[in-house]
């Protein structure tokens, strides 16, 4: 019999410990920033009936959801003229279930099915695996962790001031300081579609210019021509890429582009209330560059569902994707019969802040370890006499552990060494003796002798910023 090789699929991973701990420190920062905000957590399954996801997220987007083969025979009702309908329709008739492609449409559902239950405004934070199809490549993983926050239930613009500021907040705890915090309205989007002529092609153009940090002007440009846009409407958005300066010369330099827009003018409203709103937040006339603020008329976050203020956070000197990005849905919910609820959300790649922070070297010393004291175990009477003090230990707070095994205690240093833990309790037949503890400082080498109060103490001062 032949051994089998193990291998992942293509676009996931395993995460050992070491790594784990890192993505912990992470995903702590975030929790924290969103409950402070008044945020409160929910979960919802990783499966979700596939009428549930597709439709939601473009002709892209619906591509890339992961489909479930039906359970048993998935094949048993299918006949041979099934197979000339494509591939489209047939995964309908054996695939009645897909892992969730992102977080808001399962929040949306949720939201639905427990209208009676839950009070609005609804302030949710969700962190979970997604799944998508896409081609795996540097910083872009087929499953990946979501870190949102949304409101639902209100249109009040304070909610996307809010996200500025803990998106700020997040990534400031976390040690970023060199990135952009870029801002669009998909109502300026559709008043640039109303204004070159092509209003009933917005999510077309939207789809469209929204690659053009990745591909560029002019394949953008081609692939409107390809869409169907004729040459006068692509000719007509010139003056649109044109738009340079600070976030205020942006906003005023599109003012006459889209004068004859209604929508688009409400979307420049929307977006200038916005800003006000994070200037009283902020109490402060530099508001803009405190808050790494910049408008990029291009931005339109693929999406179908997102109708007004979108979001997208990108860190300079990086060949890396956005590491945030969200905006606000009027109609999301409308899809599942309850029309006219209106919310706004956003969320943090935890997979792709992790690669971020790894290549900056922005990770904390402390969250390489767990354990912040290890007892050694040099015979059965020591390690008898340590198991009780090893349980006071942990119960005055800190995190211990105790070798298992009276082995050399070279070995049992390495292993201390190994695993980052800053302490070790040397305990022979001296300190046993005596009720005192030798404890080993692994960073700097020193040795002290304490009583067990002054050595909990101790290590409490001297590991504050151990996770």
């Amino acid at each position: 019999m032949n051994m089998q090789k193990p291998t992942l699929p293509k676009g996931t991973r395993d995460f050992a410990p070491e790594v784990m701990v890192k993505r912990n420190f992470i995903i702590q920062t975030i929790k924290q920033t969103f409950e402070n905000f008044g945020f409160l957590p929910l979960e919802t399954p990783a499966l979700e009936n596939l009428n549930t996801l597709m439709g939601k997220y473009g002709e892209e987007g619906d591509r890339l959801i992961f489909k479930i083969l039906n359970s048993g025979d998935f094949l048993k009702d299918i006949q041979p003229e099934h197979l000339a309908e494509g591939y489209k329709k047939m995964t309908w008739r054996i695939s009645e279930k897909a892992l969730k492609y992102d977080l808001t449409v399962p929040l949306a559902r949720f939201v639905v099915m427990n209208q009676g239950k839950i009070t609005f405004p609804f302030r949710r934070y969700q962190i979970q695996p997604v799944w998508r199809g896409d081609s795996p490549q540097a910083g872009r993983y087929r499953e990946f962790y979501q870190c949102d926050a949304d409101v639902v239930g209100t249109d009040s613009l304070i909610c996307e001031a809010e996200i500025i500021l803990m998106i700020n907040e997040v990534l400031q705890n976390l040690g970023l300081t060199e990135y952009s915090v870029k801002i669009n309205n998909r109502k300026i989007l559709a008043g640039i579609a109303q204004t070159i002529g092509m209003p009933q092609a917005e999510t077309e153009l939207c789809t469209a210019i929204d690659k053009i940090d990745k591909i560029g002007k002019q394949k953008v440009e081609a692939e409107l021509a390809e869409r169907g846009f004729p040459a006068e409407a692509i000719a007509q958005m010139q003056p649109f890429f044109a738009i340079q300066g600070d976030i205020f010369e942006k906003i005023q330099q599109l003012k006459p582009l889209l004068q004859n827009s209604e929508i688009g003018t409400k979307g420049i409203t929307e977006l200038e209330q916005t800003l006000e709103l994070v200037k009283h937040f902020c109490q402060s006339d530099n508001f803009i560059s405190q808050n790494h603020l910049d408008f990029d008329i291009t931005l339109a976050r693929g999406l179908n569902y997102y109708t007004g203020a979108i979001f997208e956070v990108k860190v300079h000197n990086l060949a890396i994707g956005s590491i945030s990005g969200g905006g606000r849905y009027d109609n999301l919910t409308g899809a599942f019969g309850l029309p006219n609820v209106s919310g706004v959300g956003f969320s943090f790649g935890l997979d792709r802040i992790f690669d971020v922070l790894e290549k900056l070297n922005l990770f904390p010393a402390h969250t390489h370890t767990t354990t912040q004291v290890m007892f050694t175990n040099f015979d059965q009477t020591a390690q008898n006499y340590a198991l009780s003090w090893l349980q006071k230990t942990r119960k005055a707070g800190i995190k211990a552990e105790i070798y298992p095994q009276p082995v050399k205690l070279k070995k049992q240093l390495d292993y201390a060494n190994q695993k980052n833990i800053p302490f070790v309790v040397l305990i022979g037949s001296e300190e046993m003796e005596k009720q005192m503890f030798s404890l080993k400082d692994m960073q700097i080498g020193t040795q002290q002798q304490f009583h067990f109060e002054e050595m909990i103490a101790y290590i409490k001062k001297n590991s504050n910023n151990l996770v």
